[in-house]
């Protein structure tokens, strides 16, 4: 259905939802860069790979997905290091008005292996 045919959920009724909880490895991290506002902006990359149920069958799922990061949660990434395993909770979203391309937006970082870069987060406030 072409975008501008799609039913409006606010109108409808329909409940939406568009959260995603992923976890994997770090393969890619760009500079920390900010916006004309000054907000602090950290993008990535995050491999997945586990085996999971699909139609009582297992599956082997691997993907790549390309991550951002904005203000606070910027700096968590930013503090992440690379090959370093994390879970990310956030929505998806197109990179752009010109991409269609998924992108994890990242709401909360949790680092899954050690804690000395959360530390040293925590003493830099």
């Amino acid at each position: 259905m072409p975008k501008s045919q799609l039913p409006d959920p606010v109108f409808t009724g329909r409940s939406v939802l568009n959260c995603i909880t992923l976890s994997g490895s770090l393969v890619e991290r760009k500079p920390l860069r900010y916006t004309p506002a000054g907000i602090p902006v950290s993008e990535g990359r995050l491999q997945h790979q586990s085996t999971l149920l699909e139609n009582k069958a297992e599956r082997l799922v691997e993907v790549e997905m390309a991550v951002v990061a904005l203000g606070d949660v910027a700096r968590w990434l930013e503090a992440a290091p690379l090959g370093g395993l994390l879970r990310i909770e956030g929505f998806i979203a197109a990179r752009g008005r010109n991409s269609r391309t998924p992108v994890i937006h990242a709401n909360t970082i949790e680092y899954l292996e050690g804690n000395e870069n959360g530390t040293i987060l925590q003493k830099e406030d």
